[in-house]
């Protein structure tokens, strides 16, 4: 390479560098919910809705809400949204949604609280008794942005030399958490917030301490004039967390679940966004079991994955409430001697270690992306198969949260 090409290359280089350093504007952070309280408390919060402090409460506080206002930005902005919590005295793991309210949707979940409206009627032997799960007249199902688990009592519990929590602690976690955080980019998710928009957060708790979360957002937009948004749309396909007057969903066990949607001329880059937990809290459950996934559309197959995750361990700092038994097994060490050498003993196993469909305690469950290059125009049928999941009986309430949605350039 003589001096002058690579002299050349170098300023390139260089001038690539500042070009990216430069490109995006400082952040614009916006605050959603501050230490608010997400708890079971028919006293204070009855049926309906009830309003306390500016923010928007259902289901007897199990769901928060709060209308915010997004700027519409010119250029390309990446968006993140960032979800802290503690538990404000619920010891337990606990399944956790924050969602959009798409603002096309003429019903929301505050009409049905208020008994304003109804969720659109559906084909029974499509969808059976569920209601509100997919798109209906005046309807859209809510978005996700983001699932997220609770783990076993972080921060009220967090006390390192309290009698109970120091027990259990085990040697390998220097000290509990004082709190669960979770960070995931949003952009594609940008269309439905800009403007006025309802955004909350829902956690299955059942008690009245319940948990208490952070919620903000963060845009970045670019700081260059020719660094165009993209104009999407976001599109809702399917949603089965049962936020208000809806059912736990254990359809999957007796049969597919079929959802019809439009693809419009000139859409570009079209993209399936897939969220799926297993539940059910028993051995041998939906929740302890794994079990494939199966997406189809049009009957042509474009995902099949197990979700499963086996890495709870990793997150034992953030459960001090699990419950812990003792496992005998024989174990090779390294004795005072300095000699190899093996004996039986007791060892602890937590709750919050063992393997679950896709979560952990204090875990959040990034989308799966499937993407649609070749998906024609025209009315298509997502259809949504997890073949080995198994039905509620009694107690044993076994069920998947799924969530679906579509992303595409217009």
């Amino acid at each position: 390479m003589n001096k002058t090409l690579f002299f050349s290359l170098l300023l390139v280089t260089a001038s690539f560098s500042v070009f990216g350093q430069n490109r995006m504007k400082k952040p614009v952070e916006a605050p959603v919910f501050d230490n608010t309280p997400v708890l079971f408390n028919p006293s204070d919060y009855p049926d309906g809705l009830v309003e306390k402090n500016g923010l928007i409460y259902l289901g007897n506080g199990r769901i928060v809400l709060k209308k915010i206002r997004v700027p519409k930005f010119k250029r390309y902005t990446q968006a993140e949204i960032k979800i802290s919590l503690v538990s404000n005295g619920d010891p337990w793991d606990k399944a956790g949604s924050c969602f959009v309210i798409p603002k096309s949707s003429k019903i929301s979940m505050m009409d049905i609280a208020r008994n304003a409206a109804r969720y659109p009627q559906q084909d029974t032997l499509k969808y059976e008794k569920l209601s509100g799960i997919v798109q209906g007249k005046d309807y859209l199902p809510t978005v996700e942005l983001m699932r997220f688990m609770t783990p076993f009592g972080v921060g009220h519990f967090s006390n390192n030399n309290d009698a109970v929590s120091a027990k259990r602690r085990p040697v390998y976690v220097d000290g509990w958490a004082k709190n669960a955080s979770w960070q995931r980019d949003i952009s594609d998710l940008l269309p439905l917030l800009e403007g006025e928009v309802y955004v909350g957060v829902f956690i299955d708790t059942w008690t009245k301490e319940g948990y208490k979360v952070d919620v903000k957002f963060s845009f970045t937009e670019s700081a260059l004039r020719c660094d165009k948004k993209p104009k999407l749309h976001v599109e809702p396909l399917i949603n089965t967390v049962y936020y208000i007057g809806q059912k736990h969903p254990d359809i999957f066990s007796r049969k597919d679940v079929p959802v019809s949607f439009t693809v419009p001329k000139g859409a570009k880059n079209v993209r399936l966004k897939y969220i799926a937990t297993g539940h059910g809290g028993h051995s041998g459950g939906d929740e302890f079991r794994p079990q494939k996934n199966i997406l189809r559309i049009d009957g042509r197959e474009v995902l099949n994955f197990t979700p499963w995750r086996t890495d709870c361990t990793s997150f034992r700092r953030f459960s001090p409430t699990s419950g812990v038994w003792l496992q005998k097994r024989t174990i090779a060490y390294i004795s005072d001697e300095g000699k190899r050498a093996e004996k039986e003993i007791e060892e602890p196993l937590a709750s919050s270690d063992l393997s679950r469909s896709n979560w952990c305690p204090g875990s959040d469950v990034p989308p799966e992306e499937v993407n649609l290059p070749n998906l024609a125009a025209g009315n298509h049928m997502l259809t949504i198969s997890i073949p080995e999941s198994t039905p509620i009986s009694g107690n044993k309430l076994n069920h998947w949260l799924v969530s679906a949605y579509l992303v595409w350039e217009e």
